[in-house]
């Protein structure tokens, strides 16, 4: 797949909750390929940030600052025009839909025939060491192919970027070592940005880029 080459910018990005400061202001620059890891306690905000920068922060919350994907201000763009794949700590896969269903629901519109979707879909499945599952019922896979179905699905969506919501958290230490390695690999030849928010030093150590620590309002910028 071709390389993004698209920097993700924030811009000053902070967040308020009910009118109270939040988190913030954050400014950084992740470059095609880079993960910038942003690490805190529980309740901090991290995956709020994650939300606003998505497009779907629940009400309560405000943002503001900006953000950049490449030369386009995503600020105003709605969530799906925003080209941001999200990996969460569940899989979230739907479980009326076989394996290959829910690949399928993430490819885009304008890949037609059916043939070459499927195409796509085995290929894909194919390279993730999963070949042949794609008429399986989700909850008949193990945890860690679980996982990689749910990568699967956030890149055969063609994002520019990519959000990581404590993704490895409900992974054992085995499976939480291999998909971390796989999720990093794929973004580096995608040539897609990162954004990881973790309490997991491991997870930040893996990532192998820049750490910002967050403390309340407070925040420190150091490597991994």
């Amino acid at each position: 797949m071709k390389p993004s080459g698209s920097s993700l910018h924030l811009e000053d990005v902070a967040l308020r909750l009910q009118g109270r400061p939040l988190l913030g202001p954050i400014a950084a620059t992740i470059a095609p390929g880079e993960c910038l890891t942003l690490m805190g306690p529980s309740g901090c905000g991290k995956s709020s940030l994650l939300a606003a920068l998505a497009g779907t922060l629940p009400s309560g919350f405000e943002a503001s600052g900006r953000l950049w994907l490449g030369e386009r201000e995503l600020g105003h763009l709605p969530p799906e025009a925003r080209r941001l794949g999200l990996l969460f700590q569940d899989d979230l896969l739907f479980p009326h839909l076989t394996v290959a269903g829910n690949l399928g629901f993430a490819l885009p519109a304008a890949v037609r025939p059916r043939a070459e979707r499927r195409r796509r879909i085995d290929a894909a499945l194919e390279e993730a060491g999963l070949p042949g599952l794609g008429d399986r019922d989700p909850a008949t896979l193990s945890g860690g192919q679980r996982a990689r179905v749910a990568l699967l699905r956030t890149l055969l969506a063609e994002p520019q970027a990519l959000l990581l919501d404590e993704p490895f958290g409900r992974l054992d230490a085995e499976r939480r070592q291999s998909f971390r390695a796989t999720v990093f690999e794929h973004a580096r030849a995608r040539g897609l940005p990162v954004l990881l928010v973790t309490h997991d030093v491991a997870d930040a150590e893996a990532a192998g880029g820049r750490v910002i620590r967050l403390n309340g309002l407070a925040a420190t910028g150091d490597p991994a």
